[in-house]
């Protein structure tokens, strides 16, 4: 069906509002971004002359915030905002819909508890969607056979929740979140409340035995007895040394395969592919692109779809709201993906980390849709299988995306099924092929999904970013400081190393993409960078404010109208947005905290670790991030009390600048008490005093951490002395040696 009269789309595209006057607003900041450059240049200090260095320092910095900040704008430039139309889409293609292949990944039954990942399997098994024709693939990379015996359990409960959801219609289809929510709503329905009661005793007996298992370290011989399964176990040495173990849980093509009402119930497999020491398996990536394989053998779903273990389904229809998009008779055969935003349902109040990246989310991702659609993010996503495996986009050339039975599929059996697919995720399959490199995710990346995206939009594809009112995922997000941090080293690494490949969006997607998408791309893969300028903005204005020398126009100068207006300016909108996207008045603060501490620390490690790289001193690792807390953090991290009992070279970082503005500041009010007042450093040096005043209330839960604080989540002693050891004798040398 084309674009002939009566033809109603599947979705529509609405632009942003208000999108001139933002960017007469942003020509006004970019106006005074240069006159602040003119003034940097037309008073460079002659050589000899004090304060030299920092100033050509400052203007270097100053040309970097200004570049980035251009960066930024493309994000916010042309924003785009998207609507479905399910009912629709039913109309038209309900006996038609395609099958669609969901792969849920972990690697860890200790950082990612085996409930949590099979919560998450059951919500995606619920989806408002036929069945017979949703597969739902579960990748253990830790290759634990508790994470199996969970799977098993999970199979058994579905027969009694799948109907249990579609007959109350409820959301979320995940058995643990419904239940914290779900007393209320249901009071009023007797014959609800004693099903849900049902339920819950169901759930829990099975939680019983999940975590019995996880207690026990093991599986029981009476268990593994029962179930054959388990016997591909018998040849297992360790997580990186087995062979591959495939099982069919549920088949869905088999008719005694259903639930508790007699309705077909979703294909379920388990899968742990081979290891071997000799063979890198390349972390993620390596795992999706042996479910890409597998599936391919089984089921054949022409959309995939994949989740992170903690990322549970909290819209049943998502599904339907992708494919709205995917098999649009006008648009759809343009799209490759449909990116959902990653949510998080255990985000404090104010924020604490900044974790729900709610600007991103509600802003950033909506620009990047007006330029040829969103960066692929990893998770809450919906892929077209083709394109994934290396098809290029042509003109014109349209794929059905239909049901279709395969008959040779349908008439063999299980033990076949599966004997087939096992080689496919053996370690040697992808020797000598294209998988890694043209087919499947790209190796070699810590974010596997970014470069992807971007090879598949340099393909000639386009995607979509689809923000439904009701999220569509909600995941677990990092509940300490530090694993925020190294969270954040390994994307910013991972998207630096992007820009200094080959698929760098600053030459490989010249002419493939649009420019907006372009600087889109650039404005994350220069994350890393960003540290440099920060680091030496945050420590060389303190220590020239030490020495009295002053580094930015005095309050008589007509030069600092551009740098006061530039700041209010900036900081202004950055206010506004953050409220604008849902968040608070202190979790905007929390940001500008975690935005300083993401720079100076996360960005300049994984800066320093991606030039070793390259230059082939050190090797990028996958780190995955815990998804469980101890009880005191977490009471901590739900009271917003920041966490600092971790030793690391991150935290030294922190402290030491965090001391080093305290130490400059107390030495300037003691030199103003005893000597030449506070009414003359305000005159010659407001902005320094500012901006050093401004550093030291961003840090004052880090000064409590230090010395305040008795908790276990205060700031190790060792951090401590070495800091102020490191803070005292820049100040030192910097008063009085330099």
């Amino acid at each position: 069906m084309g674009k002939e009269e009566g033809y109603l789309p599947l979705f529509e595209t609405k632009r942003g509002k208000g999108i001139v006057l933002y960017r007469i607003f942003a020509a006004s900041i970019f106006a005074g971004i240069c006159l602040i450059w003119i003034y940097r240049v037309s008073h460079i200090p002659k050589a000899g002359e004090d304060g030299r260095f920092g100033w050509i320092g400052l203007l270097g910095a100053e040309l970097w915030f200004g570049f980035y900040w251009i960066l930024t704008q493309a994000s916010r430039w042309s924003p785009v905002y998207r609507h479905t139309f399910k009912d629709r889409l039913s109309q038209r293609y309900e006996s038609e819909l395609p099958g669609v292949d969901v792969f849920v990944c972990t690697a860890d039954p200790t950082i990612e508890p085996p409930m949590m990942v099979i919560n998450t399997v059951l919500s995606v098994m619920a989806y408002d969607y036929p069945p017979e024709k949703l597969s739902v693939y579960l990748s253990d990379d830790g290759g634990s056979e508790i994470t199996y015996f969970a799977l098993l359990e999970a199979a058994k409960f579905a027969k009694h929740w799948i109907p249990y959801c579609k007959k109350y219609n409820v959301e979320p289809r995940s058995p643990a979140a419904y239940f914290v929510s779900s007393d209320d709503a249901v009071d009023a329905d007797h014959n609800q409340a004693a099903d849900l009661a049902g339920i819950k005793k169901l759930y829990k007996d099975m939680e019983n035995e999940v975590e019995d298992a996880v207690k026990l370290g093991r599986i029981s011989e009476e268990v593994r007895s029962k179930h054959k399964g388990f016997s591909q176990w018998d040849t297992y040495s360790s997580r990186r040394d087995h062979d591959t173990i495939l099982q069919i849980v549920i088949d869905g093509r088999d008719l005694n395969a259903t639930d508790v009402e007699g309705c077909v119930l979703p294909t379920l497999v388990y899968l742990a592919r081979e290891k071997r020491p000799q063979y890198h398996h390349n972390f993620k990536a390596g795992a999706m692109n042996a479910l890409i394989r597998v599936s391919s053998n089984i089921s054949n779903g022409q959309v995939l779809l994949n989740v992170d273990c903690d990322m549970y389904s909290n819209n049943s229809k998502a599904v339907r709201d992708a494919l709205c998009f995917l098999m649009d008779e006008a648009e759809g055969n343009e799209i490759a993906y449909v990116q959902f935003p990653q949510n998080f349902e255990n985000v404090t109040k104010n924020d604490l980390y900044s974790n729900s990246l709610r600007v991103i989310s509600e802003v950033e991702f909506h620009g990047l849709d007006g330029y040829g659609g969103p960066l692929y993010v990893g998770s809450g996503c919906f892929h077209r299988r083709d394109t994934l495996c290396g098809r290029k986009f042509i003109k014109g050339c349209k794929s059905e995306m239909k049901w279709e039975i395969n008959r040779k599929r349908e008439e063999t059996g299980i033990h076949e099924l599966e004997e087939n697919s096992r080689s496919l995720a053996s370690c040697a399959f992808e020797e000598n092929t294209e998988w890694g490199k043209e087919m499947g995710l790209k190796y070699g990346c810590p974010v596997e999904d970014v470069i992807t995206g971007i090879s598949i939009q340099c393909h000639g594809w386009k995607s979509v970013y689809c923000n439904p009112t009701r999220k569509a995922f909600l995941g677990i997000a990092t509940t300490t400081l530090s694993q925020t941090l190294v969270q954040h080293k390994r994307w910013s690494e991972g998207d630096f190393q992007i820009l200094l490949s080959k698929y760098s969006p600053a030459w490989y997607a010249h002419g493939n993409i649009s420019l907006g998408l372009q600087l889109g791309y650039c404005c994350y893969c220069f994350w890393a960078s960003n540290s440099l300028a920060t680091l030496f903005y945050s420590s060389i204005l303190s220590l020239y404010l030490l020495r009295g020398i002053s580094l930015f126009p005095q309050v008589s100068s007509p030069w600092l109208i551009p740098f006061a207006y530039v700041i209010i300016a900036k900081y202004t909108w950055s206010f506004v947005e953050f409220l604008w996207s849902g968040g608070t008045i202190l979790g905007w603060w929390n940001d500008q905290r975690i935005w300083l501490y993401k720079r100076t620390s996360s960005y300049l490690f994984a800066f320093i670790d991606t030039i070793l790289n390259s230059l082939g001193y050190s090797d990028s690792a996958f780190v995955i991030t815990a998804k469980v807390s101890d009880e005191d953090v977490s009471l901590r991290y739900e009271k917003e009390v920041m966490e600092f009992g971790a030793s690391s070279p991150m935290f030294t970082i922190l402290a030491t600048l965090a001391l080093l503005n305290l130490f400059c500041f107390l030495g300037v009010v003691k030199e103003a008490i005893t000597g030449e007042g506070m009414t003359k450093l305000y005159v010659t040096m407001p902005l320094q005093i500012l901006l050093c005043g401004v550093l030291i209330l961003i840090n004052l839960p880090l000064y409590e951490a230090l010395y305040l604080r008795k908790d276990k989540g205060k700031m190790p002693s060792s951090i401590a002395f070495k800091s102020m050891a490191f803070s005292v004798f820049a100040c030192i040398c910097f008063k009085y040696l330099y």
